[in-house]
Protein backbone atom coordinates (compact mmCIF):
# COMPACT_ATOMS: atom_id res chain seq x y z
CA UNK A 1 0.00 0.00 0.00
CA UNK A 2 1.40 3.35 -1.14
CA UNK A 3 1.83 5.95 1.37
CA UNK A 4 0.40 9.49 1.09
CA UNK A 5 3.18 11.78 0.86
CA UNK A 6 3.63 14.85 3.07
CA UNK A 7 3.34 18.57 1.32
CA UNK A 8 5.95 20.97 2.43
CA UNK A 9 3.37 23.69 4.17
CA UNK A 10 4.69 27.48 4.57
CA UNK A 11 3.33 30.26 6.25
CA UNK A 12 3.89 34.51 5.55
CA UNK A 13 3.54 36.55 7.96
CA UNK A 14 3.48 40.36 7.75
CA UNK A 15 4.70 42.00 10.36
CA UNK A 16 2.65 40.24 12.91
CA UNK A 17 -0.10 39.40 10.93
CA UNK A 18 -0.03 35.97 9.52
CA UNK A 19 -1.04 36.63 5.58
CA UNK A 20 -1.30 33.10 4.90
CA UNK A 21 -0.61 29.26 5.12
CA UNK A 22 -0.46 26.31 2.54
CA UNK A 23 1.71 25.11 -0.46
CA UNK A 24 4.46 26.97 -1.58
CA UNK A 25 3.01 27.60 -4.77
CA UNK A 26 -0.37 29.27 -2.73
CA UNK A 27 1.95 30.84 -0.66
CA UNK A 28 4.56 33.09 -2.98
CA UNK A 29 1.53 34.23 -4.85
CA UNK A 30 -0.31 35.58 -2.13
CA UNK A 31 2.94 36.90 -0.98
CA UNK A 32 3.71 38.61 -4.30
CA UNK A 33 -0.06 40.45 -4.44
CA UNK A 34 0.97 41.45 -1.16
CA UNK A 35 4.57 42.65 -1.25
CA UNK A 36 3.23 45.35 -4.66
CA UNK A 37 1.97 47.51 -1.57
CA UNK A 38 3.81 46.60 1.39
CA UNK A 39 3.47 47.75 4.86
CA UNK A 40 5.98 46.48 6.75
CA UNK A 41 7.81 43.25 5.87
CA UNK A 42 7.10 40.14 4.35
CA UNK A 43 8.98 36.87 6.14
CA UNK A 44 7.84 33.44 5.01
CA UNK A 45 8.62 30.30 6.96
CA UNK A 46 8.45 26.70 6.50
CA UNK A 47 6.21 25.03 9.15
CA UNK A 48 8.23 21.64 9.55
CA UNK A 49 11.44 23.71 10.51
CA UNK A 50 10.10 26.74 11.78
CA UNK A 51 13.33 28.51 9.66
CA UNK A 52 12.71 31.81 7.31
CA UNK A 53 13.25 31.29 3.43
CA UNK A 54 13.17 33.52 1.07
CA UNK A 55 11.19 32.99 -2.64
CA UNK A 56 12.28 34.47 -5.59
CA UNK A 57 8.76 36.39 -6.76
CA UNK A 58 10.19 38.21 -10.15
CA UNK A 59 8.78 38.03 -12.84
CA UNK A 60 4.95 36.52 -13.78
CA UNK A 61 3.16 34.14 -11.68
CA UNK A 62 3.80 31.29 -14.18
CA UNK A 63 7.95 32.10 -13.74
CA UNK A 64 7.75 32.42 -10.10
CA UNK A 65 6.13 28.74 -9.96
CA UNK A 66 8.67 26.97 -12.39
CA UNK A 67 11.55 28.53 -9.78
CA UNK A 68 9.51 27.46 -6.93
CA UNK A 69 8.98 23.62 -8.21
CA UNK A 70 12.33 23.65 -8.51
CA UNK A 71 13.49 24.87 -4.84
CA UNK A 72 10.47 23.16 -3.38
CA UNK A 73 10.04 19.69 -5.28
CA UNK A 74 6.59 18.24 -5.23
CA UNK A 75 6.68 15.10 -2.58
CA UNK A 76 7.71 12.06 -3.54
CA UNK A 77 5.39 8.80 -2.45
CA UNK A 78 7.65 6.27 -0.41
CA UNK A 79 6.41 3.29 -2.48
CA UNK A 80 6.15 2.35 -5.70
CA UNK A 81 2.59 2.11 -6.80
CA UNK A 82 1.03 -1.58 -6.53
CA UNK A 83 0.36 -2.13 -10.62
CA UNK A 84 3.91 -1.40 -11.48
CA UNK A 85 5.73 -5.25 -11.89
CA UNK A 86 8.74 -5.00 -9.87
CA UNK A 87 12.06 -5.86 -11.61
CA UNK A 88 15.80 -7.06 -10.36
CA UNK A 89 17.34 -4.34 -9.00
CA UNK A 90 16.24 -1.28 -6.18
CA UNK A 91 12.82 -0.49 -6.02
CA UNK A 92 11.60 2.16 -7.09
CA UNK A 93 11.76 3.93 -3.25
CA UNK A 94 14.36 6.71 -3.56
CA UNK A 95 17.20 4.48 -2.76
CA UNK A 96 20.10 6.89 -2.71
CA UNK A 97 23.56 5.77 -2.25
CA UNK A 98 26.17 6.93 -0.06
CA UNK A 99 28.95 6.30 2.07
CA UNK A 100 29.31 4.81 5.33
CA UNK A 101 32.24 3.93 7.51
CA UNK A 102 31.98 1.09 9.72
CA UNK A 103 34.71 -0.83 10.94
CA UNK A 104 35.29 -4.28 9.77
CA UNK A 105 33.47 -6.32 12.50
CA UNK A 106 30.65 -4.24 11.85
CA UNK A 107 30.32 -4.77 8.15
CA UNK A 108 31.34 -8.50 9.27
CA UNK A 109 27.77 -8.76 11.06
CA UNK A 110 25.81 -6.49 8.21
CA UNK A 111 27.48 -8.87 5.57
CA UNK A 112 25.82 -11.69 7.37
CA UNK A 113 22.47 -10.79 8.10
CA UNK A 114 19.82 -11.93 5.54
CA UNK A 115 19.37 -9.58 2.33
CA UNK A 116 23.15 -8.16 3.05
CA UNK A 117 24.33 -4.73 4.53
CA UNK A 118 21.93 -3.19 2.83
CA UNK A 119 19.08 -4.68 3.89
CA UNK A 120 19.94 -4.86 7.73
CA UNK A 121 20.68 -1.24 7.66
CA UNK A 122 17.38 -0.35 6.23
CA UNK A 123 16.09 -2.08 8.95
CA UNK A 124 17.91 -1.15 11.66
CA UNK A 125 16.80 2.38 10.92
CA UNK A 126 13.24 1.78 10.24
CA UNK A 127 13.72 0.00 13.98
CA UNK A 128 14.92 3.11 15.58
CA UNK A 129 12.63 5.24 13.76
CA UNK A 130 9.70 3.67 15.13
CA UNK A 131 11.53 3.07 18.65
CA UNK A 132 12.12 7.27 19.41
CA UNK A 133 9.24 8.45 16.57
CA UNK A 134 7.41 10.06 19.37
CA UNK A 135 10.01 11.88 20.67
CA UNK A 136 11.83 12.85 17.49
CA UNK A 137 8.38 14.16 16.55
CA UNK A 138 8.54 16.36 19.49
CA UNK A 139 11.82 17.31 19.25
CA UNK A 140 11.47 18.69 15.94
CA UNK A 141 8.34 20.36 17.05
CA UNK A 142 10.03 22.03 19.76
CA UNK A 143 12.99 23.38 17.19
CA UNK A 144 11.00 24.17 15.19
CA UNK A 145 7.98 27.01 17.00
CA UNK A 146 12.33 27.89 18.88
CA UNK A 147 13.20 28.76 15.54
CA UNK A 148 9.80 30.90 14.56
CA UNK A 149 9.70 32.31 18.11
CA UNK A 150 13.68 33.45 17.94
CA UNK A 151 13.30 35.58 14.44
CA UNK A 152 9.20 36.61 15.58
CA UNK A 153 8.80 37.26 18.99
CA UNK A 154 12.90 37.71 20.17
CA UNK A 155 12.04 41.27 21.35
CA UNK A 156 9.10 40.50 23.19
CA UNK A 157 8.40 40.64 26.77
CA UNK A 158 9.21 36.71 28.32
CA UNK A 159 10.79 35.73 25.30
CA UNK A 160 13.81 34.35 27.55
CA UNK A 161 11.46 32.62 30.51
CA UNK A 162 9.02 31.25 28.01
CA UNK A 163 11.88 29.53 25.37
CA UNK A 164 13.35 28.11 29.00
CA UNK A 165 9.32 26.79 29.41
CA UNK A 166 9.20 25.26 25.82
CA UNK A 167 12.42 23.57 26.18
CA UNK A 168 11.00 22.04 29.47
CA UNK A 169 8.04 21.01 27.75
CA UNK A 170 6.15 22.93 30.48
CA UNK A 171 2.81 23.88 28.27
CA UNK A 172 0.60 25.29 30.80
CA UNK A 173 4.10 28.08 31.60
CA UNK A 174 4.65 28.75 28.38
CA UNK A 175 1.36 29.40 27.01
CA UNK A 176 0.56 31.47 29.75
CA UNK A 177 3.87 33.50 28.75
CA UNK A 178 3.32 34.53 26.05
CA UNK A 179 -0.74 35.20 26.33
CA UNK A 180 -0.10 38.63 25.91
CA UNK A 181 1.90 38.04 22.32
CA UNK A 182 0.45 39.51 18.91
CA UNK A 183 -2.52 36.61 18.26
CA UNK A 184 -1.22 35.35 15.39
CA UNK A 185 2.27 34.85 16.08
CA UNK A 186 1.67 33.51 19.59
CA UNK A 187 -0.94 30.93 17.67
CA UNK A 188 1.60 29.77 14.83
CA UNK A 189 4.20 29.19 18.01
CA UNK A 190 1.49 26.96 19.47
CA UNK A 191 0.64 25.48 16.52
CA UNK A 192 4.33 24.40 15.38
CA UNK A 193 4.94 23.26 19.22
CA UNK A 194 1.86 21.15 19.99
CA UNK A 195 -0.46 20.41 16.80
CA UNK A 196 0.81 16.82 17.18
CA UNK A 197 0.10 16.43 20.73
CA UNK A 198 -3.57 18.18 20.90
Amino acid sequence: MAMTPMQKIFTAFQGPRRLVSGPAGEVALVVKRVAQRPDEPILIFEDATGRSIDFDLRGGDREVLVRLAKLVPPPVAETAPPNEPRGRGRPKLGVVAREVTLLPRHWEWLGAQPGGASVALRKLVDEARRASGDKDRERQARDAAYHFMSTMAGNLPQFEEASRALFADDRRRFTGLIADWPADIRDHIVKLAYSDRA
